[in-house]
């Protein structure tokens, strides 16, 4: 099984939000093996979104991120981070499908509610970046017989 990183972010958990994703995770048949909610400090902020450094917008970013707490997630299961893209939609919730989450819950990209790790390699370093490996969980689900083809 692979496994991605999720936060919900600081405008998605002041919303209310953080029950509604993580059962929309749940309902697809994703399994949660570790969560923490928490203020992210400025130097895990900047590690996490270390490939917009440069750029003109994450001063402002990295000022939205570390204005509030935020809920850190890692879920498993077969082609997740695939999976988990498709279930919250574009970057630009303008652009995003309804139905997913940044389709029925953002407005402006600036307050998309939520990240998710955009390729395998993004989610071992995200995962990483914000979890020990102790505080992974390994477990099977009792439906896993049913989700999926052995």
């Amino acid at each position: 099984m692979d496994r991605t990183f999720v936060m919900v972010k600081p405008d998605g958990l002041q919303r209310g939000l953080v029950g509604e994703i993580v059962s929309r995770f749940e309902r697809k048949g994703l399994k949660i093996v570790a969560a923490r909610f928490e203020k992210l400090p400025e130097s895990r902020v900047s590690d996490q979104y270390r490939e917009h450094i440069s750029k003109p917008f994450f001063p402002s970013l990295k000022q939205y991120i570390m204005g509030g707490p935020v809920f850190l997630m890692v879920w498993e299961g077969r082609n997740v981070v695939s999976i988990v893209r498709k279930v919250i939609g574009a970057t630009n919730p303008q652009e995003a499908a309804p139905g997913t989450i940044r389709g029925d819950y953002g407005i402006d990209i600036g307050r998309n509610v939520i990240h998710a790790s955009d390729s395998p390699e993004s989610a071992a370093r995200e995962i990483a970046l914000h979890f020990k490996p102790e505080e992974l969980c390994t477990y099977t689900r009792i439906d896993e017989s049913v989700l999926y083809e052995y």
